[in-house]
């Protein structure tokens, strides 16, 4: 009903339809070029075939649409997942589309054509480049999905996001479903990002692992056991882990330093069991901290309007203690 409400008044602001059409038309910085910005009311369909976004559109949503439902960015709803704020889903959209249209490239594979056309399911991998400062340190997100979808426009995307205003520069991985597959795509990702780091602009020293969910175990068990234990060579591991809402115990003693949120009404990832790990992990002598959310449900993302909005921040200082220069 907000939502609602605040699209009526647009309607009867006294704007002429002439104006309030060219409200929506953005410009794009340094190529002259403008178009029709995404609204909330534009279907995600239309989104996917744009041809900003080339044969890469179909990766913004999950591959499998039977884990998302709703027609338009502004109805999009996700498996699992809560507190979806349709005015970020229209942002990211149009910052994607900004960025293509000023001539940035937003998606990298991570495979070749070699590699895709021997196992078809790597065609549904990428890395969506959310770009800071030139030189600045880097972030990988992972979103969550049981391992069966990747959540990317709530559990991933805004993050990335976020992270560029701040200027660091930052990647939201697309992984193939599957624990063991999505953490060998993750450890590829990072693979990619060290060998290209010059030719992006990015420094991969001390970067952090970042994930929701299923996304947390993967940045977990890349932190815990390396790039070299899901068939890369071994790079270097990350300055800090950011953790989101998942149930991961296991305690290996060789955890980086790690971050965790959650809320206390998440039937998916109990918060006593991350509390126990992260105090397990600061018991071996590695700093970790947890921040634990009254009534919040399972996946929540930046928790916009919620007790946990403003949690990024708090994350983004403690990898900013761990990076060291």
């Amino acid at each position: 009903m907000e939502y609602t409400y605040n699209g009526m008044k647009a309607f009867w602001s006294g704007k002429s339809k002439s104006q309030k059409e060219q409200q929506e038309v953005r410009s794009v910085l340094g190529k002259g070029q403008s178009y029709k910005a995404f609204t909330a009311d534009t279907r995600i369909e239309d989104v996917i075939q744009d041809s900003a976004f080339g044969n890469f559109g179909r990766l913004l949503f999950p591959a499998d649409k039977g884990y998302y439902s709703g027609d338009t960015l502004g109805k999009l709803s996700l498996t699992w997942y809560s507190n979806i704020n349709p005015d970020r889903t229209v942002e990211i959209a149009n910052y994607l589309k900004e960025r293509v249209l000023s001539g940035d490239t937003v998606f990298y594979d991570i495979y070749s054509d070699e590699e895709k056309a021997q196992d078809p399911d790597k065609k549904d991998t990428g890395l969506f480049f959310f770009r800071g400062n030139k030189g600045a340190k880097t972030a990988i997100v992972n979103a969550g999905g049981g391992f069966v979808f990747v959540g990317a426009m709530q559990d991933s995307f805004p993050h990335a996001l976020e992270l560029s205003k701040k200027g660091y520069n930052a990647f939201a991985l697309i992984y193939r479903p599957g624990a063991q597959t999505a953490c060998e795509d993750l450890a590829r990702a990072i693979a990619f990002l060290h060998e290209n780091a010059d030719e992006l602009g990015i420094d991969m020293q001390d970067y952090s692992l970042w994930g929701g969910s299923a996304g947390a175990r993967m940045a977990a068990w890349l932190g815990s056991y390396g790039t070299e234990s899901f068939g890369e060579k071994r790079y270097p591991r990350p300055a800090a882990v950011i953790m989101q809402y998942t149930g991961l115990s296991e305690v290996t003693g060789k955890e980086p330093p790690t971050f965790a949120c959650v809320g206390t009404n998440d039937g998916i990832a109990s918060y006593k069991t991350m509390e126990d790990r992260i105090n397990r992990i600061k018991a071996n002598g590695t700093d970790a901290e947890i921040k634990v959310f009254q009534g919040l449900s399972h996946g929540f993302g930046l928790g916009e309007g919620t007790v946990a909005e403003g949690w990024i921040n708090d994350a983004i200082k403690f990898w900013e203690k761990h990076i060291t220069e």
